[in-house]
């Protein structure tokens, strides 16, 4: 129903209010609305959020985004964790009105004597318990005035539209008329739900070696992989996601390259999870037992890492679930189970769930699964290919986990349509993984910095992984080193959460097969030894190059917001400018060739306004330590050999003038 004062158009809402719209603690978010009314009375708007203790925050007033449009802003920051409310509340607002009416009306000599005594009456209506002292003085100075008929009436009215005394009618309004729309309902989770640098490796890799004996290779273990944590934590990663650790199906085993005629000491895919050994709530023998596990958790946590955890809900052909629960299966027409099958790829080591089989029992089977895992330290899961299950399923299950630990935070892994991948997000997912990886030409790159920062920001949470186990674009395969170091700097900087998967840092780029986003020798078939002293003594790795885009993630505020991203216009087609600031100060500015052969130069265009930076300003390379004077056009030159990104940073000039200033002196 439309109110007095309609306010339509309500955002950020999702199903009408039906499901919470995603926020952060302490993470600044948009509230928007389309706010009119008849005639010519003006009005005003705010917004109104109450926290999970159920106290109102101070309002917090919009403002037009484009005058005559009727589309009201204001940004509100959540500062506890829980659900939230928002209200968008509308009024007359009849001192604007009236000081705007009287102005002209005085300035003619027409109704004088009732516009001011209009005045007094309004001002006089103005609740005095939420005044300062000064905004005391300032009313009862203006009520003097509106009752003195001894001054010129031009005087009087200048002294009623003085900016303090407009300032007073902005900040203590007498809301007449209000109507509110919602209570409309938001999500603030915990700050790694938003800000995060995500490293994945196997753990069976990490510590593997081959024995000198029999020429085996032998699987790492938690305790070999914890001796890796160390590397982990000093490039600056904060959560570290495995692959599933469980035991791996024996039947139907995939050899190296996804081959059919695997070896006898072939550990298989991780994903084929289920075997004589146990399954989903097991670990597989050859990484050690729930304590090596509890302690590998606890040394990351030492170090300032989070252990994420795979959720794969699929089951191999000899998982325990194939006999003691087979109506979490399909069974085909001949009394088989069904494999998975995405024609013309057969996975006849993997048992696809059926959900609507048995959805309460496999409801309550995940849910005590992930109960499992909680209790010995898994607060993050990285849930595999979520949209090959039914939504309703996630919905009731992230429901559930919400109501009882909502610190515990799942990342969707779905590559597949815009539809799903937005409403899995919507009905609980925290994080999703994105098209990042297959937006490489400015025009598209810029299309969706901006639909993840200002389109779908209250649907999900981009995390921009730059490579994963199955995923090895093809600007990775053939752009040389300079081609990782670009699109590790694109992500480190344009999403609060990325992520890149082993070997990244040692430019690992060759594909199984021409035209294949698949790895030579992929680390899901076999385990992979890498020579990670090797690389570092020789050079070869990018590890420094990742520290430093981590450091200046978590030095610079702005890095860690989503919707706070300006695109900036350049005159090269392989040159990408962006901003983002804090709001408070901190402001970073990225300048970042797309071409990983060739050397461009152009001219950068900056939106100074949408970037709320001043006509000129300082700006380091904090890169390099160069600093120049830049203001709203500025030329740049980007060797990729050299330097494949400037990566600045904002102070005013004025400090530069003040230093030069006293160099001088001295």
């Amino acid at each position: 129903m439309i109110g007095r004062i309609p306010v339509i158009e309500v955002h950020p809402l999702i199903e009408g209010g039906a499901l919470p719209a995603k926020a952060t603690r302490g993470e600044p978010l948009p509230v928007r609305a389309t706010v009119f009314r008849e005639g010519h009375d003006l009005l005003g708007a705010e917004v109104v959020l109450t926290g999970p203790d159920g106290r109102r925050r101070p309002p917090v007033r919009m403002r037009e985004l484009v005058k005559g449009t009727d589309r009201y802003e204001a940004w509100v920051t959540p500062d506890a964790e829980g659900p939230w409310t928002f209200e968008v509340q509308a009024w007359s607002d009849s001192l604007g009105t009236w000081e705007h009416n009287a102005s002209v009306k005085i300035a003619a000599g027409v109704d004088v004597d009732l516009m001011f005594l209009e005045g007094r009456l309004l001002l006089e209506r103005i609740d005095r318990a939420d005044l300062s002292a000064d905004e005391t003085a300032a009313l009862d100075a203006a009520l003097a005035v509106a009752t003195d008929d001894s001054r010129a009436a031009e005087e009087r009215m200048a002294d009623l539209a003085s900016d303090e005394l407009v300032a007073l009618f902005h900040a203590h309004p007498l809301r007449d008329l209000l109507t509110t729309a919602g209570p409309y309902p938001l999500f603030a989770d915990r700050p790694r739900a938003l800000f995060g640098s995500w490293y994945e490796f196997f753990p069976r890799s990490e510590g593997a070696r081959v024995d000198r004996r029999t020429g085996k290779v032998r699987s790492g273990t938690f305790k070999t992989a914890a001796k890796r944590l160390p590397a982990v934590a000093a490039m600056g990663f904060d959560v570290l996601y495995l692959p599933p650790i469980h035991p791996i199906g024996e039947v139907n085993r995939k050899g190296p390259n996804n081959t059919l005629t695997p070896g006898p000491d072939d550990p298989g895919s991780p994903w084929a999870i289920g075997s004589r050994h146990g399954g989903h709530d097991a670990i597989h023998p050859d990484l050690g037992t729930f304590d090596d596990f509890d302690a590998f958790v606890r040394r990351a946590r030492r170090l300032g890492i989070e252990v994420a955890l795979d959720l794969a809900l699929q089951a191999a052909p000899d998982h325990p679930w194939a006999q003691t629960n087979p109506e979490f299966f399909t069974t085909r027409a001949d009394g088989t189970i069904a494999y998975a099958e995405n024609p013309p790829k057969k996975y006849q080591d993997i048992y696809p769930v059926n959900f609507d089989n048995d959805f309460d029992g496999i409801y309550d089977e995940v849910l005590r699964v992930l109960r499992v895992w909680m209790d010995h330290g898994v607060r993050i899961f990285r849930v595999d290919n979520p949209h090959t299950k039914t939504v309703a399923f996630w919905e009731k299950l992230l429901g559930e986990i919400r109501r009882t630990d909502p610190d515990v935070l799942f990342l969707s892994e779905a590559f597949t349509r815009p539809a799903m991948m937005r409403t899995l997000g919507a009905v609980g997912f925290h994080q999703s993984y994105t098209y990042f990886t297959w937006r490489t030409e400015k025009e598209e790159i810029e299309d969706y910095l901006r639909e993840v920062s200002h389109e779908t920001d209250h649907l999900l949470r981009p995390n921009f992984f730059v490579n994963t186990p199955d995923i090895l674009h093809a600007s990775l395969q053939y752009g040389g080193p300079a081609a990782f170091r670009m699109r590790a700097t694109l992500a480190a900087l344009s999403s609060p959460s990325w992520g890149m998967y082993a070997g990244y840092e040692l430019y690992e780029h060759v594909a199984v097969k021409t035209g294949s986003e698949e790895y030579l020798d992929s680390e899901k078939y076999q385990i992979r030894i890498r020579d990670w002293e090797g690389a570092e003594q020789e050079g070869r790795t990018l590890a420094p190059y990742v520290t430093q885009l981590n450091q200046l993630r978590r030095a610079h505020p702005a890095l860690q917001l989503l919707r706070n991203i300006v695109v900036h216009d350049t005159d090269d087609d392989h040159i990408l400018c962006f901003s983002k600031s804090d709001g408070a100060g901190d402001t970073v500015i990225a300048v970042i060739n797309l071409d990983p052969h060739g050397t461009r130069e152009t001219v950068v265009h900056l939106d100074l306004e949408a970037a709320g930076l001043p006509e000129q300003f300082v700006v380091r390379d904090e890169l390099t330590g160069a600093e120049w004077t830049w203001g709203a056009h500025d030329y740049v030159r980007l060797d990729p050999g050299y330097e494949v990104a400037h990566i600045l940073t904002v102070r005013p000039l004025v400090e530069e003038s003040a230093t030069t200033i006293r160099e001088d002196i001295s």
